[in-house]
C-alpha cells in the first residue's frame, strides 16, 4: 500500500513538472512548428520527454 502512494505521488510531481514545461514552451519566442513537436514530445512521452526539454529545449 505504501508503494502505491509514493507512485501516485511521484506521478503528480512529474504532472506538476510537465505543466509547468508546457506553459514555459508556449510562453517561448520558438516557432510554432518547434512549440508543438516540444509539447507532443512532452504528452507522448511524459518523463523522456521532460528531461530531454529540461536538457535540450531551453537555452
Amino acid at each position: 500500500m505504501f508503494s502505491l502512494e509514493v507512485s501516485g505521488l511521484l506521478g503528480l510531481i512529474v504532472l506538476a513538472f510537465n505543466i509547468y514545461a508546457i506553459i514555459k514552451i508556449v510562453q517561448s519566442s520558438a516557432g510554432t512548428g518547434i512549440k508543438v513537436l516540444w509539447v507532443l514530445i512532452i504528452l507522448l512521452l511524459p518523463v523522456l520527454g521532460l528531461i530531454l526539454w529540461f536538457l535540450l529545449g531551453p537555452k
